[in-house]
């Protein structure tokens, strides 16, 4: 029974990592022995890895064959890859053409959209504004120095600038607007109508988007011709390359 108490965790000593001496105090806690193998063991695995690369880059035989030597070659100081030969050129340019005719039909529906969203949202300014004008017209000058726009829109004189959700008088002492006017219906409806700008705003990126894409398909599609021409302008990415082409009169 003896040992079997000596072997009793509640008898045994609590044994505490040393800490980092005092006079060593300003490098930083002391490395265990856990974190020294995480380091080691990355430092041994870059080690590896050079010699490894060191090891193929002696052993690469200069005149080898390999696939890039015949599949890709230099333009402009950039290596490009060849297209597949096994495609003729009567087949891509059928191929450009559906993709055009494709990317053309989604820019059109996005397009149609936008029309769509324009007609519903009035194009508000973001303070309930419109940019264009009402006007109206008067019989004398008497009537214009006397014109009381709250009067004639019959409205309260608070909400005359407010090109949607203005309720008239009769409205007003009835109660017929159904809460439209309450704090917090107009927060709703502001979000809402921030919401819809917002939508609207990336359906007119995609839109201008689709139309470059469209453009430099054709402009792909075009140089397929066996024709002399020069580049006016580079391709970026807002924008499709421009080329002049030889005159070629047809038959």
């Amino acid at each position: 029974m003896s040992s079997f108490r000596k072997a009793l965790k509640s008898r045994q000593r609590n044994h505490h990592e040393r800490s980092q001496p005092v006079f060593r105090k300003h490098l930083g806690l002391l490395e265990k022995k856990k974190d020294y193998k995480l380091r080691a063991d990355n430092y041994h695995k870059k080690q590896n890895t050079l010699t490894a690369l060191k090891k193929k880059a002696l052993e690469k035989n200069p005149d080898e064959f390999y696939h890039n030597m015949v599949s890709s070659q230099m333009k402009d100081g950039v290596h490009t890859f060849k297209e597949d030969a096994a495609v003729t050129e009567e087949q891509k340019k059928v191929m450009r053409t559906q993709d055009i005719q494709y990317v053309e039909m989604k820019r059109v529906a996005e397009a149609r959209k936008i029309e769509r969203m324009k007609a519903s949202l009035h194009l508000l300014e973001a303070d309930g504004r419109q940019k264009n004008q009402h006007i109206f017209f008067v019989d004398s000058k008497k009537e214009v120095q006397s014109f009381n726009l709250a009067h004639r829109l019959n409205t309260n004189p608070e909400l005359v600038y407010r090109v949607y959700n203005r309720p008239t008088v009769d409205m007003l002492k009835t109660k017929r607007f159904h809460g439209a006017m309450l704090p917090v219906n107009l927060k709703k409806l502001s979000k809402k109508r921030s919401n819809e700008y917002k939508l609207l705003s990336q359906r007119i990126d995609r839109e201008k988007k689709l139309f470059v894409i469209s453009q430099k398909i054709q402009t792909r599609k075009d140089l397929q011709d066996k024709t002399k021409r020069v580049k006016v302008k580079k391709e970026t990415p807002h924008a499709a390359a421009i080329y002049k082409f030889e005159t070629k009169r047809k038959r």
